[in-house]
Order: structure tokens, then sequence, then C-alpha cells
């Protein structure tokens, strides 16, 4: 089989230097980020192309790993575009995800604005690949009562990380070492670190 290219699907933040994603998108031969589109522009069907067009811009097979709203991102994308790219989505790994009930927090938009955005509904149709939820019993953007019940209906594995809070660089995650055993399930190795 050949070796996935990894596409790192961020959340809302876009992308920020010392996050777990920025440090795995350094460690990774085969890893793409989906294009920073800004911080201000929230609209989720621009986001759900931008990693559709990245997608298409590679070849063979391929692994999502997705923080935050890029968790919505992906399903998002996957209810829309999966039946496109048959095949070639080796799996994806959903990383504390937001149950967009609880409210994201200064510095976010509301949970009202996201919804003309387009973000909700949550899709709850099962994801059609291998999927991992990486949750946390502590997250104050993702309950893990309501994260438990998005993963059951995606069909997606939960893995409990403990009380790691939004598995950011707010909650002292900047690396996180634990990325790379719920990715090699999905047939990822990564590197030692670089």
């Amino acid at each position: 089989m050949n070796r996935p290219t990894v596409i790192i699907v961020p959340g809302l933040r876009d992308h920020v230097e010392d996050h777990w994603q920025t440090h795995l998108d350094k460690r990774l031969t085969d890893a793409v980020c989906v294009p920073f589109l800004g911080r201000e522009r929230h609209d989720l069907t621009e986001r759900v192309e931008a990693l559709d067009e990245t997608i298409r811009g590679t070849e063979g097979p391929v692994v999502l790993v997705a923080h935050s709203a890029g968790a919505l991102i992906t399903v998002h994308w996957a209810a829309r575009h999966a039946a496109d790219h048959v095949g070639r989505i080796q799996g994806v790994l959903l990383a504390t995800p937001p149950d967009l009930v609880s409210p994201l927090g200064p510095g976010h938009p509301a949970i009202e604005d996201l919804a003309v955005d387009g973000w909700l509904p949550i899709p709850l149709q099962g994801l059609p690949f291998p999927s991992i939820v990486a949750a946390s019993t502590d997250d104050p953007i993702g309950d893990l009562g309501r994260v438990r019940d998005l993963a059951a209906a995606w069909g997606s594995d939960v893995h409990v990380l403990g009380a790691v809070g939004h598995l950011n660089p707010a909650s002292g995650y900047g690396q996180w070492p634990g990325v790379d055993v719920l990715l090699e399930p999905l047939g990822v190795t990564v590197q030692a670190n670089a």
C-alpha cells in the first residue's frame, strides 16, 4: 500500500505556530495543510471547499488529521464530497471536536453566528471510512457525553484522552506525543521529533 498523504485540517484559528498540528506537520514527510483562510472568515462552505480542493490536489491515499472546528469541517466535507473520493480516504483523526452547544469563548464567533455561516446542524450520518475521535474529559467547548454521541453517529472509535482541555496551546499542548499512537491504526507512521 502507498504511504498516505496526511492532510491537516485546522480549526477556526487556522494555523497556530505552537500547536500540535503544526508540530506534527513538521515531523511528517508527506503532509499538506489546508490553506490558511483567515480567522475572520467563518463561512463553512468556503472551508469545506478548501479541504476538497486540497484533497483533489493530492494523489493516492489520504489521512485527514483534524482539530476542533476542523473536525466539523471534515464531517461536513464527508457529507458533501466523500462519494467523490471512494477508496482514497484511508481514515480520519478528529481531535476534540466542539459540540456547538457550549459557547466557544472569547475571540471566537457565537454559536448563532456559526449557524448562520452553515455550521449547524452537525451532520450525523456515518463516515464511510475509518475514524477516531480523540475526546477530552474537560474540554470547555465539547462536553464528553455530547462528543461521544457525535462519534457514535459518525461510526467513529472514541479514544478518551483524559483531562487535556481543548488540546491546544492554551491547554498546554504544543507537542502532543499521543497523536503518533492514534495515527498508527490509520496507516501513518510519524518520525521521531525533528
